[in-house]
């Protein structure tokens, strides 16, 4: 067998382990851009081959979680989807209003820019104070991002232009601090997430969630961890609660639990779970 021939079935093998191992389905990728970055991968390890990479992934799962940043590319930014945010306030708000407390849970969370933009949202319509959000990814590195609220401040007008057109009735200068290209978010938009590492497929169910937002995220299982992890949503749902999905995601009218759910918003993938 030629070298690249091997190299390929190699890289075949290792995201059916990554598959088997940890439910993350990446095996749909582009073949040549994920060629490069499965190597590039292997080289920042200093790992000897493939074999020996795909058996550390294998055994330690904080290095998985690392890898699994290098090779997914988490396309992220405050606000992202503005279209989504305003049906979100225009919509979801005012039902949210009636309930006394209110538990929302971004599951796969990434950098955290997902949660920025809802606490931000929630101070806006007055709902903050009774909120407690929950964000959880897989990675470590990622949940760090989060905590931290550090970004770029590279594309700040776009940002900018992200909250406006989400409905933004505030001055989106009031929640972050800018120095040295960076901005941080607040302190003050933190007070009410908590985050934790938590692999959507495997671990526990987070009950008596009001909100659910996966955005993006299920679009990397397969239909049978898909299955899953929707089951898991409907667990962790209150009846009459929400889940948010991506712009490119449906529920699959083909799992079972999805015919628990009514669409609320077709156009911005929120659903409503009906219990």
């Amino acid at each position: 067998m030629a070298d690249r021939e091997l190299e390929e079935l190699e890289i075949r093998l290792l995201l059916e382990a990554i598959y088997a191992r940890y439910g993350y389905d990446l095996r749909d990728y582009a073949p040549t851009s994920f060629r490069r970055r499965v190597l590039a991968a292997l080289v920042k390890s200093g790992l000897e081959n493939l074999g020996e990479f795909q058996h550390r992934v294998l055994i330690d799962a904080e290095f998985f979680s690392q890898v699994l940043e290098q090779l997914t590319v988490r396309v992220s930014e405050i606000f992202r989807d503005p279209s989504f945010y305003r049906i979100f306030r225009a919509k979801v708000v005012p039902i949210l209003r009636t309930y006394p407390l209110l538990n929302i849970w971004h599951g796969g969370c990434a950098g955290g820019e997902e949660v920025y933009s809802s606490a931000i949202l929630l101070k806006e319509e007055g709902l903050y104070e009774r909120c407690q959000l929950y964000a959880t990814d897989l990675s470590s590195q990622a949940l760090a991002q989060a905590r931290d609220g550090i970004y770029s401040a590279e594309h700040l007008n776009v940002l900018v232009a992200n909250y406006q057109a989400s409905g933004g009735n505030g001055t989106f200068a009031n929640y972050y601090t800018l120095a040295y290209e960076r901005l941080a978010m607040k302190e003050s938009l933190r007070r009410k997430m908590l985050f934790f590492q938590h692999n959507l497929v495997s671990d526990q169910v987070f009950g008596e969630m009001q909100v659910i937002f996966c955005r993006n995220v299920l679009i990397y299982f397969g239909p049978d961890l898909r299955e899953r992890v929707l089951n898991k949503f409907a667990q962790s749902l209150c009846p009459g609660g929400f889940l948010c999905l991506g712009s490119s995601e449906r529920l699959p009218r083909t799992i079972p639990i999805t015919k628990r759910f009514s669409e609320f918003s077709s156009s911005e993938r929120i659903y409503r779970y009906d219990g």
